[in-house]
């Protein structure tokens, strides 16, 4: 799909397959979140196939990031990831990663839960916590590093931290010895599409440099919104994605 959007009938040309046949394939990935349709019917790739294609690269919103993470290197020279929902999973779909040999080893294309991570706790901050509170009910909420959440209320409770705040940190609960600062990325209309996240050792995170990272993460946050204001929101649902990514290559 490297001059997506196309068609069914391009698609069917191209693969040289019938429609009514590749039509079945593409609803499955479609409902996977391998492949989008936008309102005209046209396919192209989706958020879970980021890591698998080089024209991710030329999304704008992972333009925009570019310029962002470079001044966030240039000052702090720790890695720098954008994040989105996909489900229920946080996914990096752009990384600028630091020069010190002591970070964190990650790609496009990694997941983690979203209630667990910083920048998937940015993004649900954004939804209702009825919303919230219908897609995680039942589950048990265990980080990757073993901190189990008492139950959903407990983490309706840090969302709601997170909104007063403008900002989500997370110490130790994705990895051992990661702290991980996360800011939203909104639009003109205030909604997140997706979260900023810088990632540090804690064993170079002095109190006084978290006060300074937090600033400049919050002053990024906000810069990067100003130049994506014209993108559609996601909500972070595999059938919305298709509205942001359509936006984007509009």
């Amino acid at each position: 799909m490297a001059r997506a959007p196309l068609s069914l009938s391009q698609l069917a040309a191209e693969l040289r397959l019938p429609k009514s046949s590749l039509f079945r394939v593409c609803a499955v990935l479609t409902e996977r979140g391998w492949v989008l349709r936008n309102g005209d019917g046209h396919y192209e790739l989706g958020i879970r196939a980021f890591a698998l294609t080089a024209q991710s690269s030329e999304y704008p919103i992972v333009r925009a990031f570019r310029g962002i993470a470079a001044e966030l290197l240039t000052r702090h020279n720790e890695t720098v990831c954008l994040a989105v929902l996909d489900g229920d999973e946080s996914s990096f779909i752009a990384i600028e990663e630091t020069s010190h040999p002591v970070r964190l080893v990650t790609h496009v294309g990694s997941r983690t839960s979203a209630f667990a991570s910083a920048s998937g706790r940015v993004i649900l901050a954004d939804r209702a916590e009825g919303v919230v509170a219908s897609q995680f009910a039942g589950q048990l909420l265990i980080t990757p590093t073993g901190r189990r959440l008492r139950d959903v209320n407990e983490l309706l409770q840090i969302l709601r931290e997170v909104r007063s705040l403008g900002y989500a940190e997370n110490r130790e609960e994705t990895a051992i010895g990661l702290h991980a600062i996360s800011v939203p990325v909104c639009n003109a209309a205030g909604s997140v599409l997706a979260a900023l996240t810088i990632c540090v050792p804690t064993s170079r995170l002095i109190p006084a440099r978290r006060v300074e990272l937090i600033a400049d993460m919050q002053a990024a946050g906000l810069k990067f919104s100003d130049s994506v204001a014209w993108l559609a929101a996601w909500n972070a649902t595999r059938a919305d994605a298709r509205e942001i990514l359509s936006a984007q290559r509009g």
